[in-house]
Formats: C-alpha cells, structure tokens, sequence
C-alpha cells in the first residue's frame, strides 16, 4: 500500500518519536503474545504422541478414552490417572511454559493460598489457587480486546453523529447539541453498576452498556471539524455540482475530521480499560471466574498480605496504559497540522 506524501511525513513524525515508537512496537509484540495465550498458559498439552498418533488437545477436544481410560469424557492430563496411562505408552507430551490456564486451581500448594511466587507458580496464586500470571496473560488479551472493539464502534457512532450536526446544522445540530447536553450530564458510572446489577453482565453486555455512553467523546470534535469545512470553497463548488451530501461529507470533509479523531482514539482505549477495570473491580463487570485484572485489584486488596497480587495488578495496568498513552501523545503530534 502506497502512501500519499501527507501521510508519509505523518509516518516519519511519528517515527521520529522514539518513545511513542518503541511504545507501539512493545504493545504489538506483548498483545500479539496475547491473543495466543492458549499455547502459552493453558492446563492442557499443546501436542501428545501417543501410540503413533499426533494430538493437538490444547487446540481440541479428546475422551480419555483415546488414551487407553475407561470414561468417554474429556480427560485430565494433570491427573495422576491419565498421566500414568501416558507414562506405560511411553507417550510423548510437550506442555506449554505455563502449565496452568486462567482458571486452573494448583492443588498441590505446600502453603495456603494466597501462595507467594515460585518455580511453579511465578507470580504466585491467587486466594482460590489460581496461577496469577496465566490469569494476567488473559486479563490482558480481554482487557484490550474489549477495549479495541468499543474504541472502534464508539468511533464509527460519534463520528456519525458529529458529521450530521456539523454539516447540516440548524434544528439538526440544535437537537443534537440539547440531546448531547441531557446525555452527558447522566452519572455513567452509577448508570453501568444500576444495569450492570439486572442481568449477569458478560463480555458483550457490558460492551453494549459502555457503547451507550462512550460515542459521545468524539462528537464535538467531528463537529466542530465539519462546521468549518462545510462553509470552505471546494465543498461550495462540488455542491453547485450537483453532488450528494454523503458523497461531499465523505470525500471531501471526513478527511479532515479524522485527523482530530485519530489523535483520540488511544485515550478512547485507555478510558475503555480503566472502566471495565473499575467495574471488575466493584463487582459489577466480567462473570465471576472470568480473567479480569480488575478482580486481581480487589484481590490485592483483600489480600494485604499476599503483596503480589497487587504489585502485578499495578504493574501490568501501568505499562499498558503507560504504552497506550505514550502511543496517543506521538499520534497526535504525528496528526498536528500545525505541524
């Protein structure tokens, strides 16, 4: 893909910046990372060579009954049973570098849980037996995940909503701008915990809920944007052309418009994760169970004894926002006009 001269001295902007570019580069390597937490951190063998036969059981399900066990139900590599039945077919078992998944209890702990970090455990286990890092590694994944996706569906509303005020003005902008004033004055956060406290909230409800509210951020700003273009000269004349609204708006002034709002999707990001770290953390977010770094704060301050829980809370919320931000500030400089 070619890009236009704008856009390549923005790139080398960008590039310039070296800790906004470093920022990037160590984000997409450890959400990469990430999004194949199952071949990192997972309670089941990545491959078994059994009796001739490949399996794959961390991508697949088989009964323990493919291993020589007696039940047709999925089986239990880290039990003693099927661990024997592999051990007399001298069985071939490569296991992943954390042999536990997020919601995989050690039964094993010579301590009481909250267990403090070891070979086995490398932060440590939470006060359920949980391995704290294997439940990082798919905190992280859902955190940015979730936070991508209303970033994303966020943008696409209030940049709607901000170009049809903006260009067509009059009643339309003055409905808007009353509705906008209404909406925003609601408390958000009491709003989502009240909602959040109908139905068991999952991944999707909460999205949903949050999406109600987060489209607003890039409203004025698409607004203002398409204010001014709609009154300059070229969108005059492709109008005394004949040509569409839409096709006006969407050749010749959201360009534009989409400068100011790049520059403000990664703190969209940043405010998307610390909200549904702040509702896991109320109780009010994800399922109980689920991979939440919000519910490992809480656990780090329930458990004032267990200081790892929340130092690896903090720390990984601290360099993900940390990165994200340093991404927006180099974003925005790489986006500034004036510039």
């Amino acid at each position: 893909m070619k890009l236009s001269p704008l856009n390549r001295r923005r790139f080398e902007r960008f590039k310039a910046n070296r800790r906004g570019w470093w920022s990037l580069w160590i984000f997409l390597v450890l959400f990469g990372l990430s999004l194949g937490a199952e071949l990192i951190a997972n309670d089941k063998p990545l491959v078994i060579h059994y009796e001739g036969e490949w399996f794959f059981p961390a991508l697949k399900r088989y009964p323990e009954t493919d291993f020589g066990g007696e039940f047709p139900l999925e089986a239990n590599y880290k039990s003693p049973y099927i661990r024997e039945l592999l051990a007399k077919k001298d069985a071939w078992v490569l296991w992943p570098p954390i042999p536990y998944s997020y919601q995989s209890i050690n039964y094993d702990l010579k301590v009481p849980a909250p267990a403090p970090p070891s070979a086995e455990n490398w932060l440590g286990t939470d006060d359920q037996g949980r391995d704290v890092l294997a439940r990082v590694i798919y905190g992280f994944r859902i955190s940015i995940l979730f936070a991508l996706t209303l970033t994303v569906l966020s943008s696409i509303i209030g940049v709607i909503a901000g170009a049809l005020q903006g260009f067509y003005g009059g009643w339309v902008d003055l409905a808007g701008q009353r509705f906008l004033e209404i909406w925003s004055g609601l408390p958000v956060l009491y709003l989502l915990i009240i909602l959040a406290s109908f139905v068991q909230p999952n991944f999707w409800w909460l999205l949903g809920i949050m999406l109600l509210f987060s489209w607003m951020s890039l409203v004025d700003v698409v607004r203002a944007e398409f204010l001014r273009g709609r009154n300059l000269e070229y969108v005059r004349a492709a109008r005394a052309l004949g040509m569409k609204d839409m096709a006006i708006m969407y050749r010749h002034i959201l360009p534009n418009a989409m400068v100011s709002t790049m520059t403000f999707m990664p703190f969209i990001l940043t405010g998307a994760i610390g909200t549904l770290t702040a509702l896991d953390f109320l109780g009010f977010g994800l399922p109980p169970g689920a991979p939440s770094l919000g519910e490992l704060v809480a656990q780090g301050k329930s458990n004032l004894q267990a200081p790892w829980l929340g130092i690896s809370a903090f720390a990984v919320l601290a360099i993900m926002l940390s990165l994200l931000v340093f991404i927006g500030e180099s974003a925005r400089d790489a986006f500034d006009p004036r510039k």
